[in-house]
């Protein structure tokens, strides 16, 4: 049985430890509204390039000499798999969710008999994987030292891809993240990057057709590679939202399962100290009865 000074010493612990997780949740409630809107700023530019860059493709899809972002490279065989995660925990399944889909895709890219390469953005998706796929992961980019998420970071990350798949290193490449939905909800995505694939014409009715200068060819050239930083920096920023957001809700959880483990901390101990009290008053009064 723990004596009276264990016991203060755990609730003074779990207090706290509670004073840290209200803290963290405060922080990341502040830093997701900044997330959120960044998230969400970026979503109609993202949507609305890959609206327009499907119609131009759709009028040169039948061209065999069409840009290899494209057409892509005429196999299936290697697959790379750029993996965007967060550098820190404490935050829930967050990590893990995008973890999981990124591995069930791998297990059945290798069960179809295909190669695959990873490519891990964050040190928690590559802590994880490494257990199971340490061969297969040629890199892993660290952001830890990038307090706000930039284009520039993006760019960078896209510009790797790229030089890579120039190099015949792989044939397609997915972009795994984690899109922001609300503060209790993100969705594991996964979105094919390489060859570019875009949505069809509207269920409406046939999608409008443009002319364009110059022409098309030239136009995809210029624009696909930046559509790769573009939908890049978009999952960076939809994965910091997510982030906040899944951290904020952990904290909480784990701010009101510290007050409920100091509930039942202070009734034990104010328990236990009663009963030897009680224990120490019969003493007294057993001893006086017998003399």
């Amino acid at each position: 049985m723990p004596s009276l000074k264990d016991l203060r010493n755990r609730i003074a612990a779990t207090k706290a430890t509670q004073k840290i997780t209200k803290a963290m949740q405060m922080v990341a409630a502040s830093k997701l509204r900044r997330a959120q809107a960044a998230a969400e700023a970026a979503r109609p530019y993202s949507e609305r390039m890959q609206r327009t860059l499907g119609n131009i493709a759709a009028s040169v899809q039948d061209n065999p000499e069409g840009p290899r972002l494209l057409a892509g490279t005429g196999r299936d065989q290697v697959h790379l798999l750029l993996v965007c995660t967060g550098e820190r925990g404490l935050c829930g399944p967050f990590n893990s969710a995008i973890v999981r889909l990124a591995r069930d895709r791998a297990n059945q890219l290798l069960a179809e008999g295909k190669q695959i390469k990873i490519l891990c953005v964050g040190r928690k998706g590559f802590d994880q994987l490494k257990r199971l796929f340490e061969d297969e992961i040629i890199d892993v980019i660290d952001l830890r030292a990038v307090r706000q998420i930039r284009f520039e970071n993006a760019h960078e990350i896209a510009q790797r891809v790229i030089s890579l798949y120039d190099q015949g290193a792989f044939d397609v490449c997915t972009l795994f993240y984690s899109r922001f939905k609300s503060v209790i909800a993100q969705v594991p995505t996964a979105q094919q990057l390489i060859p570019a694939v875009f949505e069809g014409a509207p269920a409406n009715g046939p999608a409008p057709s443009y002319e364009y200068e110059p022409d098309e060819e030239q136009l995809l050239a210029e624009l696909l590679p930046l559509n790769i930083s573009v939908q890049v920096f978009k999952a960076l920023l939809e994965n910091a939202a997510s982030f906040y957001g899944a951290q904020m809700s952990a904290m909480d959880n784990a701010t009101r399962n510290a007050g409920e483990m100091i509930r039942k901390q202070t009734l034990k101990y104010n328990r236990t100290r009663q009963a030897m009290i009680t224990s120490e008053l019969i003493e007294i009064i057993s001893g006086a009865e017998a003399l």
